[in-house]
């Protein structure tokens, strides 16, 4: 491309940008986007094994080196942080922590995300769906403030201070197919699977994956190179994975398995009317 295109994905932690979309990431970068993933936390709250932290002063900076690799093997120009605290699961003691993102102001957040947008000029963000997809906290929470940012950038009113107004072009939700989330919750549940209580710590409600249904608008059919990209990407995340697959749960093992090699976005803005099937997260971007 003469002028690179700019893509901007927004999660909570580092991992969120490998495990969910990162494929994606990695197949627009290796066609000549600019990819910046904002993280709004460094995973403070994640488990890690005493082995994974040798030679490291905190879990903070562990998953701070791991992002730092997982971002070179998907091809990002750069990951940008929000500076708060990861909060853990809904009802755990970070919840508490004062500079945890679940409890910062949604404007705060919002502007600090409409500063970076205002800064790098996506044409195209990447957020959470509504729900924070099992219902993470900080999922919420970055939603929300992504969502507000989005509106606010192209507001000169809105934050002025933050830079001169500027306004993407189109804002997507990662999401899940519900067909294929309904099978495999009735798959574990076969095998005897207590679907309410995944992961290792056994705090995942996988059903609450059902408890709402986004239209999919947009699929990334991913090629065999970007599959292979975000399996390096996957490995530089040790310390939350195993054997290259997620210790989160099964439920990414199961999609693999299941599923063909896709990512699924619904179209926030702009609205989408009545069934759309778009192939590009940049179809109609001037």
């Amino acid at each position: 491309m003469d002028t690179p295109k700019t893509l901007m994905l927004t999660g909570a932690h580092p991992d969120d940008e490998t495990l969910g979309v990162g494929s994606t990431l990695a197949q627009y970068a290796a066609a000549g986007y600019k990819v910046y993933y904002v993280c709004g936390t460094r995973g403070e709250a994640g488990e890690v094994a005493p082995e994974f932290l040798k030679g490291y002063e905190s879990i903070a900076e562990l998953r701070t080196h791991e992002l730092k690799c997982a971002a070179e093997a998907l091809g990002l120009e750069d990951v940008i942080y929000l500076g708060y605290r990861d909060s853990g699961m809904a009802g755990a003691a970070d919840n508490k922590h004062s500079d945890a993102l679940m409890a910062a102001p949604v404007e705060e957040v919002a502007k600090r995300i409409v500063e970076i947008i205002r800064r790098l000029k996506p044409e195209v963000i990447i957020t959470s769906d509504p729900q924070g997809g099992y219902g993470h906290p900080d999922h919420i929470a970055i939603h929300r403030a992504t969502v507000m940012a989005f509106e606010a950038s192209g507001d000169p009113q809105k934050y002025p201070e933050a830079g001169p107004a500027f306004q993407p072009q189109k804002l997507y939700y990662h999401v899940f197919p519900h067909r294929l989330l309904k099978f495999l919750v009735k798959v574990m549940k076969f095998f005897g699977r207590d679907v309410h209580h995944m992961g290792r710590n056994r705090d995942i409600d996988m059903a609450a994956f059902l408890e709402n249904e986004f239209p999919i608008h947009c699929v990334i059919s991913l090629k065999k190179g970007s599959l292979e990209t975000r399996s390096r990407a996957v490995a530089c995340h040790a310390s939350q994975t195993s054997g290259g697959l997620p210790r989160q749960s099964l439920l990414f093992r199961l999609i693999n398995s299941f599923s063909r090699p896709r990512d699924c976005y619904m179209r926030a803005f702009p609205p989408a009317k009545g069934r759309m099937h778009e192939s590009d997260l940049f179809e109609g971007v001037e």
